[in-house]
């Protein structure tokens, strides 16, 4: 008699997402790890590889600095570790505001070299024609407005956005141009609840908070954020575990035990 074999897993697509718009909630969390990754996958619906990477695992004080080079290793990683959900990476400060043709060019080679679905870069009015470049040739592309992290030099700093009403005008020209360019999904990051309702409320496609209130289509976090790894987390992160105390004291016992000589025990020894 024989056996049923299992359904392949296959990857949730850019057309899923963009389906998802005012229905089920989207779930999405940062991930650079393939070990990470792996368990992420099993929840996520999409999962980013930030260039935030520069700061959280390689020290940086801002995102301006990350090469590509390093977005398409961490990339790979990430790829590596999953199989399910879609994997988007970011494009980092200087790899497509140039030029269109410039954005393509680094947007292919990311896609080509990590093996993921789709890019997400930073912008609104401005990025427009760039993402139409990019989506008429077969790059799927999510957008990013708000706060803004790579622009973070002209904006002083990391500063919540449409505090001012008066601004908020320009932030939902900025979404409905890159929804319009053809991008998939919207991140809206460090935007006041009001403000992401609204602009949530005019566009056809799924926007994403990150500080933008509960009201938008999806949510997403840094995931070592809300593990607990970073001690001083954004107001707008909820914290859900604390690995950055158990770390410490498992690394804390690990130093007692080598001291005290009582690691390695026997069971750790080979005879």
């Amino acid at each position: 008699m024989s056996t049923q074999s299992a359904k392949p897993i296959r990857r949730i697509t850019v057309p899923a997402i963009t389906s998802r718009k005012g229905s089920d909630p989207i779930v999405s969390l940062t991930s650079y790890h393939a070990h990470t990754a792996a368990i992420v996958d099993k929840f996520a619906d999409f999962i980013l590889v930030g260039d935030s990477l520069g700061m959280v695992m390689h020290g940086m004080e801002t995102t301006v600095g990350v090469p590509l080079d390093l977005m398409i290793m961490h990339g790979r990683a990430v790829v590596r570790g999953t199989r399910r959900a879609l994997i988007v990476v970011d494009m980092p400060f200087g790899s497509y505001e140039e030029s269109p043709q410039i954005a393509f060019r680094n947007a292919a080679r990311i896609m080509k070299e990590t093996g993921c679905g789709a890019v997400k870069l930073e912008g609104g009015a401005r990025m427009a024609e760039t993402i139409r470049f990019l989506t008429e040739r077969g790059i799927p592309v999510m957008a990013h407005i708000g706060l803004t992290p790579q622009s973070s030099h002209v904006m002083g700093g990391f500063k919540t956005q449409g505090r001012d009403e008066e601004s908020w005008a320009a932030h939902q020209a900025d979404a409905a141009a890159v929804a319009d360019a053809g991008a998939f999904a919207l991140v809206l990051e460090g935007m006041v609840e009001p403000l992401a309702a609204r602009i949530t409320a005019e566009i056809a496609i799924p926007t994403i908070g990150i500080g933008a209130s509960v009201e938008c289509d999806g949510q997403i976090l840094v995931l070592e954020d809300m593990l607990g790894l970073n001690p001083t987390p954004p107001k707008f992160v909820k914290v859900y575990g604390d690995l950055l105390g158990q770390i410490e004291r498992a690394v804390e016992q690990y130093a007692d035990d080598v001291r005290s000589r009582s690691f390695p025990t026997e069971d750790q020894v080979y005879r």
